[in-house]
């Protein structure tokens, strides 16, 4: 059975919406699973246990990130490979792509693991939660060959215009990562060690309903010669997954950044800035979403010369960014403390959590459409900027909380974010425009 949607025929909106919706409740049920995990382990474990793990993020984030953003960049030359109907390249660059992300995985896997502790310390981690942190870490940097296998699954499904696959998988995977959380924590009285564990069984299992997916798809049968060594298309990939995977460990060295000087205020604000990230992640995900699309449909169009989709495609995903800002930048604005109080018990985190979220909501269309133009940007074969972008969220994020934390407070590092995202989407939104003006010859 093959199942593959090609996105340079058809009414642009319609297919769009069908593209995105599937995508959109994934991202949503990763994100609920987020706060669901932030939940359980802040109201099982404590708030100690809580920022052990929230402590991970900004780290997670550059060794994931830069795995996730080298899958994302590999599949932009799939999608133009599909696009373009030229299948026997589009195995050639998948087979490629699956050695390319193995040989990586491994690495980053060992490396991740290697120095965990020295980047910890680092980090101004506290005692407190030092241990339970590497504890956490050194599962999930064990288990990193399956984030990585995911990520490149869905988005090679993605590229095809195959985006309820993916779908699925996040829903049985979250179901089951959140079972296994209470099962772990309430059942048999684990530490952050159960939390981990579940996260990587839940990952196995749906990269496990990709793969079935795609070993079912006739155009992606894979043989012995399109495994053969070919450096030039290695070149190409590489080309594509490098800026990509660079951008965002470059953004999240200024996250670590940012986590630096948090953890130098207390376990309090640790605990406070992990809850924060989880919510202002979870808001921005139909914006996200808009930008996984953007992505695959640009990519798909650039390959069969449509420049005249892409725009129309542009404004629709547009048009998503700016309503989930009406929509959830108010959540964000005029309900802090109720979101607070759902993550955290002590009083000192629900006040500085209540500071920090409404400047986000208000702020929150920069990086909702920095999604959709950066995506753009990606989806023409055009890394640098998206990447050149990063060190500019980099440069705002470390600039704004070393001159603002001591006059402005916890507060500074809603303030960093939202300088991060003008940044960025200032230079996306001008690159999009000058290259579709370029390739269209417009």
């Amino acid at each position: 059975m093959e199942k593959t949607q090609d996105l340079t025929q058809g009414k642009v909106l319609p297919q769009i919406l069908r593209f995105y919706f599937p995508m959109f409740f994934t991202n949503m049920l990763q994100q609920v699973y987020n706060i669901a995990d932030t939940a359980i382990v802040g109201k099982g474990l404590g708030d100690d246990p809580l920022a052990a793990v929230g402590n991970m993020a900004s780290l997670s984030f550059l060794i994931v990130g830069f795995s996730v953003g080298l899958a994302n960049g590999f599949c932009v030359p799939i999608a133009h490979n599909f696009g373009a109907k030229d299948y026997g390249e589009l195995r050639r660059s998948t087979a490629s792509a699956i050695k390319l992300s193995l040989f990586l995985a491994i690495i980053l896997t060992f490396a991740s693991i290697l120095y965990l502790d020295d980047i910890l310390i680092l980090l101004q981690t506290s005692p407190d939660i030092i241990k339970d942190s590497l504890t956490y870490g050194y599962i999930i940097f064990g288990g990193l060959i399956t984030t990585i296998s995911y990520n490149l699954c869905a988005g090679i499904l993605r590229s095809l215009g195959d985006s309820t696959t993916p779908f699925i998988a996040i829903v049985i995977s979250t179901l089951t990562n959140i079972a296994l959380n209470c099962f772990f924590i309430f059942g048999c009285k684990t530490g952050v060690e159960g939390v981990a564990i579940a996260t990587i069984i839940a990952q196995i299992l749906s990269t496990f309903i990709c793969l079935h997916k795609l070993s079912r798809i006739h155009i992606l049968k894979l043989n012995r010669a399109d495994f053969a060594t070919d450096y030039v298309l290695y070149g190409k990939l590489l080309k594509n997954g490098v800026p990509m995977a660079l951008m965002n460990s470059i953004t999240a060295v200024g996250c670590m950044v940012v986590q630096y000087f948090v953890n130098g205020l207390g376990v309090a604000y640790t605990t406070a800035y992990s809850v924060c990230s989880r919510y202002v992640n979870m808001f921005i995900q139909p914006s996200c979403t808009a930008g996984y699309v953007m992505s695959s449909f640009t990519g798909q169009n650039h390959g069969a010369n449509r420049f005249d989709r892409i725009q129309k495609g542009l404004r629709v995903c547009v048009g998503i960014a700016m309503v989930n800002y009406i929509l959830l930048g108010t959540v964000l604005y005029f309900f802090p403390d109720f979101l607070a109080g759902l993550m955290v018990n002590g009083s000192q985190p629900i006040q500085l959590i209540s500071e920090f979220l409404p400047p986000c909501g208000i702020m929150m269309l920069f990086i909702n459409l920095l999604f959709v133009y950066r995506s753009g940007v990606q989806g023409l074969g055009k890394p640098l900027i998206p990447m050149l972008s990063g060190i500019m969220e980099m440069v705002m994020r470390i600039s704004v909380i070393f001159f603002g934390l001591d006059y402005f407070g916890f507060v500074t590092t809603a303030y960093a974010d939202i300088a991060a995202w003008f940044g960025a989407l200032a230079m996306n939104l001008i690159a999009y425009y000058v290259f579709v003006h370029r390739l269209s010859g417009k």
